[in-house]
């Protein structure tokens, strides 16, 4: 029997590894699976765990005030020290982006334990933006062993690193494993505000802001554009479920607040925000993940960036990167609210990220590639 330590943090790293977590667990004769986590982000962690019913068997609790990445990097990688050297796992598997990802390959490959980085080969090209997501996911690919690439796109950018083909395992995203289980057309919100929306009547802006590079005048530029939107548009409502960063509260106050049709709520669990994103007419966000699950759902995107390090939604047309200057989102959004052909061309979804079994490939990939299988496992492949 082989033992997997699977390592991660936050909120959107629990999600994407939850499905690899149960798969592995099914294989209880070859597999035995220990989960850590550092709790970079403790609440919002706690709600994805609780969702998906896992015990992490270590929890670091390394959350603070003001914390800063300096102060997340040495937690971690101080922490998972004697983790690692009492379980002596055979393989850590880290996933995406986060300083913890990093932090946990870095912890793994000072003890010569091999690392697995799911969701490997994501790419912008340029080392700040995404800050520090880019340079995470870089550095974690330096010293990966298995790469679990979510497409061939990603795969690509792997081989030109010089990573070598037979390394790497294109699986699809285990966000749709996640996102498929989590969507339900009869799932009913707590939240009183969400429950009063007509989102079958109503176009409802799904808006979410949350980058460091969006911080300041980017993110006013955003708030100003969409309200001027909803004042022109009679069925246009926004929910926005507000970050917890002071800055961006401190902007939206400034900005929404009081705005008519304009819903702010705290931030959702992982289950109510899939379910909002499956009922909205259209989101509006910075986030990255958020680019994965849309396509999924028949949802356009409007991306708040300049840059983007998942090609593959742009290339198949249902994601838009259209930065954060005021005009060019207020033409944009209002585009997609009024011209019906603009919006169905986009709503086409095409799903280039998965089909719900990418958890499953990577199980079979890590048994093939620790010897437990002969045969090296199929790969998703993309059709656009």
């Amino acid at each position: 029997m082989i033992k997997v330590m699977t390592i991660f943090g936050t909120r959107p790293e629990a999600i994407k590894m939850a499905p690899v977590i149960g798969e592995l667990r099914r294989h209880t004769n070859d597999i035995r699976t220990v989960v850590a986590v550092t709790a970079q982000h403790r609440q919002m962690l706690d709600q994805v765990l609780s969702l998906f019913h896992i015990v992490p068997d270590y929890d670091l609790d390394i959350m603070s005030q003001g914390q800063t990445l300096y102060d997340i990097t040495t937690k971690a990688l101080l922490g998972l020290q004697p983790v690692l050297a009492e379980e002596k796992p055979d393989l850590v598997l880290v996933h995406g982006d986060t300083t913890t990802t990093f932090a946990g390959a870095l912890a793994a490959y000072y003890q010569r334990i091999p690392v697995g980085h799911v969701e490997a080969g994501l790419r912008t090209g340029n080392i700040y933006s995404p800050f520090p997501e880019e340079m995470n996911r870089k550095l974690t690919g330096g010293v990966a062993s298995l790469h679990f690439a979510p497409t061939e796109t990603a795969k690509a950018n792997l081989l030109r690193e010089q990573v070598q083909e037979n390394h790497i395992f294109v699986t699809g995203n285990t966000v749709i494993d996640a996102l498929m289980k989590t969507v339900s057309p009869n799932y009913r919100f707590a939240d009183p505000v969400l429950q009063k929306i007509d989102f079958r009547t109503k176009k409802v802006i799904l808006l979410t802001t949350h980058r460091r590079e969006n911080l300041g005048e980017p993110m006013r530029h955003i708030y100003k554009a969409l309200r001027a939107v909803t004042e022109e548009i009679g069925d246009a409502e926004i929910v926005f479920p507000v970050h917890r960063n002071p800055l961006v509260r401190r902007a939206v106050e400034e900005e929404l607040a009081g705005a008519a049709r304009v819903h702010l709520i705290d931030p959702l669990d992982y289950e109510p925000f899939a379910n909002v994103m499956s009922r909205s007419y259209l989101i509006v966000t910075d986030s990255g993940g958020i680019q994965e699950e849309a396509p999924s759902l028949g949802k356009p995107v409007l991306v708040l960036r300049d840059t983007t390090e998942r090609p593959e939604a742009v290339q198949a047309g249902t994601v838009r990167l259209i930065g954060t200057d005021k005009e060019r989102v207020y033409t944009e959004t209002k585009r997609l609210l009024t011209d019906s052909a603009a919006y169905d061309t986009m709503r086409r979804a095409v799903n280039p990220y998965g089909d719900g079994h990418a958890a499953a490939r990577i199980a079979a990939a890590v048994l093939f590639a620790t010897g437990k299988t002969a045969s090296r496992p199929d790969e998703f492949h993309l059709s656009l």
